[in-house]
Protein backbone atom coordinates (compact mmCIF):
# COMPACT_ATOMS: atom_id res chain seq x y z
CA UNK A 1 0.00 0.00 0.00
CA UNK A 2 1.41 3.39 -0.94
CA UNK A 3 1.35 6.51 1.20
CA UNK A 4 -1.19 8.16 -1.10
CA UNK A 5 -3.52 5.21 -0.55
CA UNK A 6 -2.87 5.19 3.19
CA UNK A 7 -3.43 8.88 3.96
CA UNK A 8 -7.21 8.95 3.36
CA UNK A 9 -7.59 5.94 5.67
CA UNK A 10 -5.55 7.64 8.37
CA UNK A 11 -7.77 10.73 8.21
CA UNK A 12 -10.79 8.63 9.18
CA UNK A 13 -9.17 7.25 12.34
CA UNK A 14 -10.13 8.45 15.79
CA UNK A 15 -7.73 10.65 17.72
CA UNK A 16 -6.69 7.68 19.89
CA UNK A 17 -5.99 5.50 16.88
CA UNK A 18 -4.00 8.29 15.21
CA UNK A 19 -1.84 8.56 18.34
CA UNK A 20 -1.32 4.78 18.30
CA UNK A 21 -0.21 4.97 14.65
CA UNK A 22 2.20 7.79 15.53
CA UNK A 23 3.63 5.79 18.42
CA UNK A 24 4.03 2.73 16.21
CA UNK A 25 5.84 4.70 13.52
CA UNK A 26 8.10 6.41 16.06
CA UNK A 27 9.07 3.03 17.51
CA UNK A 28 9.73 1.64 14.03
CA UNK A 29 12.01 4.58 13.24
CA UNK A 30 13.84 4.10 16.53
CA UNK A 31 14.46 0.42 15.76
CA UNK A 32 15.68 1.25 12.25
CA UNK A 33 18.07 3.90 13.60
CA UNK A 34 19.47 1.52 16.21
CA UNK A 35 20.05 -1.10 13.54
CA UNK A 36 21.80 1.38 11.27
CA UNK A 37 24.04 2.71 14.05
CA UNK A 38 25.52 -0.55 15.29
CA UNK A 39 25.79 -3.72 13.31
CA UNK A 40 26.22 -7.10 14.93
CA UNK A 41 29.66 -8.63 14.47
CA UNK A 42 31.22 -5.41 13.21
CA UNK A 43 34.25 -3.94 14.99
CA UNK A 44 34.09 -0.28 15.97
CA UNK A 45 37.03 1.88 16.93
CA UNK A 46 36.62 4.07 20.00
CA UNK A 47 38.87 6.76 21.36
CA UNK A 48 39.94 6.78 24.96
CA UNK A 49 42.13 9.25 26.87
CA UNK A 50 43.83 6.26 28.52
CA UNK A 51 47.57 6.51 27.82
CA UNK A 52 47.03 9.83 26.08
CA UNK A 53 49.72 12.03 27.58
CA UNK A 54 48.55 15.04 25.60
CA UNK A 55 45.06 14.73 27.12
CA UNK A 56 46.55 14.47 30.61
CA UNK A 57 48.71 17.56 30.03
CA UNK A 58 45.75 19.54 28.64
CA UNK A 59 43.58 18.63 31.60
CA UNK A 60 46.35 19.49 34.06
CA UNK A 61 46.86 22.86 32.39
CA UNK A 62 43.15 23.64 32.54
CA UNK A 63 42.97 22.67 36.21
CA UNK A 64 46.00 24.80 37.04
CA UNK A 65 44.57 27.84 35.23
CA UNK A 66 41.21 27.34 36.99
CA UNK A 67 43.00 27.16 40.35
CA UNK A 68 44.87 30.38 39.57
CA UNK A 69 41.62 32.16 38.64
CA UNK A 70 40.05 31.09 41.93
CA UNK A 71 43.09 32.23 43.91
CA UNK A 72 43.16 35.70 42.30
Amino acid sequence: MSVTELLPSLKTLSRTDKLKVMQFLAQELEVEEELSLLQSGKTYQIWSPLNSHKAVQTLATLLESEQQVRND
